[in-house]
């Protein structure tokens, strides 16, 4: 099998940046939200860039660290109207044929519920050279932000993370992954589903449940409740929701 060597930076003497001779593409995971939470590399990436592609999700805490760029916003909120994939694809490989660095900002990690692939195999299609800098992932901020672990030891030795959320011209997903803790991304919107479909699969009423909105950024909330209380919805919710299940995150005694 064939594998990628790693990329280079251009020098500011590399030729102009042209179809023929693309810049270079970083896909970026900003975290959760908070400044601080980027890694070093991430930041100092950002200080370089020429352009950035950002998600909606992206705080303006953040792009403050790349003032010099140029920052386009490619948002993609669920359940909001947003750039479609394929334009925000398009919008990436202009950008490296046009700029020496090109960074690609993502919410969370780029690897996990990121699009990445398409973006990678469009970046690939193009013979545009790119690298991977990873995020903090919305589920291990969340566990943290809540000081509940997502694994403990005598009660979750696994984590299944998922999401409900399907492409448009995709079926809805119905089915509830295997593990001793379950983290669904997205999951505002899907809070009552999630929570009948659980319980009819026998899982406890009294099943610990922790929903954080909006993790790590100042108009963070936590909410502490059960698989009973889950299927009533999640209306006082409005920004983005993570939903831990199981029981690793009761209380401690």
């Amino acid at each position: 099998m064939a594998t990628q060597q790693a990329a280079t930076s251009p020098s500011s003497d590399s030729p102009a940046p042209s179809p023929e001779t693309p810049g270079m593409v970083w896909l970026i995971g900003s975290g959760p939200g908070a400044a601080d939470l980027l890694t070093v590399r991430a930041a100092r990436l950002l200080a370089q860039a020429d352009i950035v592609l950002h998600d909606a999700l992206v705080t303006e805490e953040i792009l403050a660290l790349c003032p010099q760029a140029v920052q386009v916003s490619v948002g993609k909120r669920s359940g909001q109207r947003s750039t479609a994939q394929p334009v925000i694809n398009q919008k990436l490989v202009e950008a490296a044929q046009q700029y020496r660095r090109v960074v690609r900002l993502k919410g969370g990690d780029p690897m996990l519920f990121g699009r990445a692939d398409e973006e990678m195999r469009a970046l690939e299609a193009n013979h545009i050279p790119y690298e991977i800098v990873p995020g903090i992932t919305a589920a291990l901020a969340a566990a943290s932000a809540a000081k509940r672990p997502l694994t403990r030891r005598g009660i979750a030795r696994s984590v299944s993370l998922f999401t409900s959320s399907t492409g448009v011209d995709e079926p809805d997903e119905v089915r509830m992954p295997n593990g001793d803790t379950l983290v669904q991304y997205m999951g505002g919107r899907e809070a009552t589903a999630t929570a009948q479909r659980l319980l009819a699969l026998g899982h406890a009423p009294d099943t610990p449940v922790v929903v954080v909105e909006n993790c790590s950024r100042p108009d963070q909330h936590i909410y502490h409740l059960q698989l009973a209380g889950l299927e009533a919805g999640l209306q006082a919710c409005s920004g983005p929701v993570l939903v831990m299940i199981g029981p690793a995150l009761a209380d401690r005694d």
